[in-house]
């Protein structure tokens, strides 16, 4: 066995510079505590990664911001330049555009109830505006119910209450037999919104997400809501510029990095956390542990995190999914009229959610077309980078090592983005392609799932592991964790764990 050598003492340890990681490394080293992190990669920013080639450049991640106050809010606690200095936002108009099997098409504005309202009527007729404008409201309703309990505060130890769903569905009478209401995403859109192109419009929120409509709760209708309300924002350069920004506050609160530093386990001392050791044999002691990641087995030798009924990380295995992402660099320019963002939407949308989430491919999948008018993103203004975005099942289930296959899939991608984009397939000069596989390797999430959001309903089988452990000292941080993953939930995680560290029992979240 090795000799252990033995750093320096590092007040806390923070495990992976993912952004809920760096949320929290920033807002406790303004609070006084002097702060490492161990990122086992050579960057910054998990998920939120960038691929240059030859003068395109592609984010790898999500593309665009939705409710940017939780960064402002990080940023405005954490230093004197707010986030509109270190980082350009414009908001994306229309904020995306629809397109329908049966060849229906409509744009939504951004952050405009009374105009989405409008454009669906205009578009698709039959009273859909008024379907949606009334989904709408009860998606408030859902909102405001689990705003505070589910986003905004730890997750209290009796979460139990968190299993009934905050969504007020409409009850649906049938002859005869018993009334029933919407329990799942998939049910609002067939007994509620009724238009299958309605339902096919809430399903593509949640399939965005990584989630099964099929399964989702009806509480997932938040995840709409908070998009239509509050809108729909591109970083200009990146989604990427957005980590750097945070990297670079992180830096100025004197934040200590150390890329290519893997940690091996926690090392635990009198019953609580006492720090980190490396896969070199390196212990670094410290006084807490916010780990960044999701937990892999032995993280803690011989320690239970979890007790009986607690609720654990959700695994990566059955129902889980991931993102198959093709970067096209394409000659001739973007034009004026372009949408940013347009969602192509398949006929079959229950085959497709029975393969994603089966463990197989969807031979038609919902297909998110970006095409950011950023100049940043292009070597010059005769040529366009486009990417495209499907949910597909983790890698091992399927084997997204598979060359043949990845050149497969990503024509089918490619094919059905040509709705979006006439003439897309003549236009392409280089196709690069990110599967789940990448993923995998990348962060070291199982199969290279994607971790959804919280939600609230389904007796909590939507809900993460808290973030404060069974283990004093240590602490849990980013999509894997309470309030779970996108940008903004990893960064309302960044801030609880914060907020439990500088405050201790009595925390009970942002006011």
């Amino acid at each position: 066995m090795a000799a252990v050598k033995v750093a320096s003492m590092a007040r806390i340890a923070v495990i992976g510079a993912g952004m809920g990681a760096m949320a929290a490394a920033a807002r406790l080293a303004v609070a006084g505590h002097r702060v490492t992190v161990y990122e086992r990669s050579q960057t910054y920013g998990g998920s939120l990664g960038r691929c240059a080639d030859d003068g395109f450049t592609f984010d790898t991640g999500p593309g665009l911001l939705h409710l940017p106050a939780v960064q402002r809010d990080l940023f405005v606690k954490t230093g004197k330049e707010p986030l509109e200095r270190c980082v350009t936002l414009t908001q994306v108009d229309p904020a995306s555009r629809h397109l329908f099997a049966d060849g229906t098409s409509v744009s939504l504005p951004n952050a405009s109830r009374a105009g989405t309202v409008a454009a669906l009527d205009t578009a698709l007729g039959g009273g859909a505006g008024a379907k949606w404008g009334a989904f709408l409201d009860r998606a408030r309703d859902a909102w405001d119910r689990s705003r505070r309990p589910l986003l905004e505060e730890p997750l209290r130890t009796d979460w139990q209450v968190l299993g009934r769903d905050p969504y007020p569905a409409e009850e649906r009478r049938r002859l005869l037999r018993p009334a029933r209401r919407a329990g799942t995403v998939a049910e609002i859109g067939a007994w509620e919104l009724a238009d299958p192109r309605l339902a096919a419009l809430l399903d593509g929120y949640a399939l965005a997400y990584g989630l099964d409509p099929s399964r989702a709760p009806a509480g997932a209708a938040l995840l709409p809501y908070m998009e239509e309300t509050f809108g729909t924002w591109y970083v200009r350069g990146g989604i990427r510029e957005l980590a750097r920004a945070v990297y670079e506050r992180c830096l100025a609160r004197k934040v200590e990095f150390v890329f290519g530093a893997e940690v091996a386990r926690v090392v635990e001392k009198d019953g609580r956390a006492a720090g980190v050791e490396l896969a070199d044999g390196t212990v670094v002691e410290a006084a807490h542990v916010v780990l960044g990641a999701r937990p892999w087995p032995g993280l803690v030798p011989g320690q239970e995190l979890w007790a009986d009924g607690d609720v654990r990380v959700r695994a990566g295995g059955a129902g889980a999914s991931g993102r198959f992402v093709v970067m096209l660099s394409l000659r001739g320019g973007r034009p004026a009229d372009a949408v940013h963002r347009t969602v192509v939407h398949p006929a079959d949308g229950a085959a497709e959610r029975e393969a994603v989430f089966g463990g197989r491919i969807a031979a038609h999948p919902t297909v998110t077309v970006l095409r950011p008018d950023d100049p940043s993103t292009r070597p010059d203004a005769e040529h366009e980078a486009v990417t495209l975005v499907a949910t597909v099942a983790p890698h091992g289930p399927v084997d997204w090592t598979d060359e043949a296959l990845r050149a497969r899939f990503a024509r089918t991608l490619t094919e059905a983005a040509g709705a979006a984009v006439p003439g897309l397939r003549e236009r392409v000069l280089r196709t690069r392609v990110r599967t789940p596989a990448e993923t995998a390797a990348d962060t070291g999430a199982e199969g290279g799932a994607v971790p959804p959001p919280a939600l609230g309903g389904a007796g909590g089988a939507f809900l993460h592991a808290a973030n404060r452990t069974r283990l004093p000292g240590l602490l849990l941080a980013g999509g894997w964790a309470h309030p779970g993953g996108g940008l903004a939930h990893a960064g309302m995680s960044g801030a609880l764990v914060a907020g439990t560290v500088v405050e201790g029992d009595g925390f009970r979240g942002s006011r």
